[in-house]
């Protein structure tokens, strides 16, 4: 069981991309989602949460109030919106969902982590 992200590319320092992460043959609408980054030459760490419950939202400090995580029911998708991108957000980002039912963003346990797609913000 594999989340699939799609979406990235190439995109100048202060422009946008959407990323995508989806499922095939399960739902994600049950599962807290968490979106991942991974920069060149460090490791991946978590960057935003959607949760299952309520579909709050979590962000790490570095992208409050310029990435925004959302879920689409209908078409089996959460979404990262990356505005003001910077070349410090360049890295792999991959997405993943808790192994439990049913909760919220404060202690997820991340599975099911795809290969990701490559964000490359040139300055």
């Amino acid at each position: 069981v594999q989340l699939q992200a799609s979406g990235g590319g190439l995109v100048q320092s202060g422009g946008s991309l959407r990323l995508s992460c989806t499922a095939s043959g399960f739902t994600l609408d049950h599962r807290a989602i968490g979106w991942f980054r991974q920069a060149p030459g460090k490791v991946r760490e978590w960057i935003s949460c959607i949760s299952s419950i309520d579909s709050t939202t979590a962000y790490e400090d570095s992208v409050k109030g310029r990435f925004t995580i959302s879920r689409d029911y209908a078409r089996n998708t959460v979404y990262l919106q990356m505005n003001t991108l910077k070349p410090e957000d360049t890295g792999v980002y991959s997405c993943a969902q808790d192994r439990v039912l049913y909760r919220d963003c404060k202690v997820p346990d991340w599975s099911a982590f795809g290969p990701g797609t490559l964000v490359t913000v040139s300055s």
